[in-house]
């Protein structure tokens, strides 16, 4: 009887234990503890010469109208810019983390899916950074006197917070890109600018629509990678609404179009024509999209159209600064 009983609680607690919900919204707990690797892969430096390049085109127009080099200011920017960045993509993976669609996910370690961190931490992680983003905007605002510019780098928090963040995030609808686009972009670029030289040149307009639509290009890679678990999940990104054929044909005009502007932009600043070996980078990355057969495959397309950005901004600070 006691061996008979011993064999039946053996029976039972063998069973697997049931769970609730939607697997695809539960979050996949990694073994072990949270290593400073982990950290840096959430912070995405892939991501980070988007944030460098509207500052690079931006510091550079400025310089084609006022020689002098005002580098306390541009280093202000650059603070700024890349603060935001990685504030973002902190923010990024803790909304998506307590939402469950990072549950699976190819590409960088995400901390709050891993349930390694606690999503609160991660949140904290963010808007420190959204903190410190703001203390440097400060300091360009008392500097130049320009107080209107707080009402910009509040939007600018405004808008990363709410791109996957609150109740109806933007990133969720296909609007990611137009965000994108208007901040990493216009914003980003045409205010690296104005803050220099309080003037806004026709170089620096076209610059900034170049940075824009490489940021873009970057978002669409990024979510033609996790086009399958987004559509599980719900989250309605362009590429999903779209589709795959389409996401690959606006990559690669988002890619090219700002060699077009290099070249409109070389009958005044010759160097811009060395913008063009930026391809070399980005030419691969279009190569990519359109042949992927595994989604990380893209991870390598995103990091490549994240350098060709770069390599095309300092092309044209170098332009406009000879």
């Amino acid at each position: 009887m006691a061996a008979s009983s011993k064999r039946k609680k053996t029976r039972s607690t063998s069973r697997p234990t049931r769970t609730s919900g939607n697997p695809a919204k539960r979050p996949v707990v990694e073994a072990g503890p949270v290593t400073v690797g982990d950290w840096i892969g959430a912070a995405r430096l892939r991501t980070l010469p988007l944030a460098i390049a509207p500052v690079l085109i931006g510091t550079g127009a400025a310089r084609s109208t006022d020689p002098e080099f005002h580098w306390v200011i541009a280093l202000a920017c650059l603070a700024v810019a890349v603060l935001l960045q990685i504030g973002v993509n902190f923010t990024n993976d803790y909304s998506d983390g307590v939402r469950g669609t990072d549950a699976v996910r190819v590409g960088p370690a995400r901390l709050t899916a891993s349930g390694r961190v606690t999503p609160r931490i991660v949140l904290f992680t963010g808007l420190a950074f959204f903190a410190l983003a703001g203390l440097a905007g400060l300091a360009i605002v008392v500097r130049t006197e320009q107080w209107w510019m707080l009402a910009v780098g509040a939007a600018c928090i405004v808008a990363a917070w709410f791109y996957t963040g609150g109740k109806r995030p933007y990133g969720y609808a296909g609007l990611g890109e137009v965000f994108v686009f208007v901040f990493f972009g216009l914003v980003a670029t045409l205010g690296t600018t104005w803050v220099q030289i309080f003037a806004l040149p026709q170089q620096a307009w076209l610059g900034a629509i170049a940075a824009g639509l490489f940021a873009c290009a970057v978002l669409l890679a990024n979510n033609l990678r996790d086009i399958d678990q987004d559509r599980v999940v719900g989250k309605r990104t362009l590429t999903v609404l779209i589709g795959r054929r389409p996401t690959q044909v606006l990559f690669t005009l988002f890619v090219l179009a700002p060699f077009g502007i290099a070249v409109v932009l070389a009958l005044l600043f010759p160097i811009a024509w060395l913008s063009l070996l930026a391809l070399l980078a980005g030419l691969p990355a279009i190569l990519i999209v359109w042949t992927y057969r595994q989604p990380k495959e893209l991870v390598v397309a995103l990091a490549l159209t994240s350098l060709t950005s770069l390599a095309y901004a300092a092309a044209l600070f170098w332009a406009f600064s000879a």
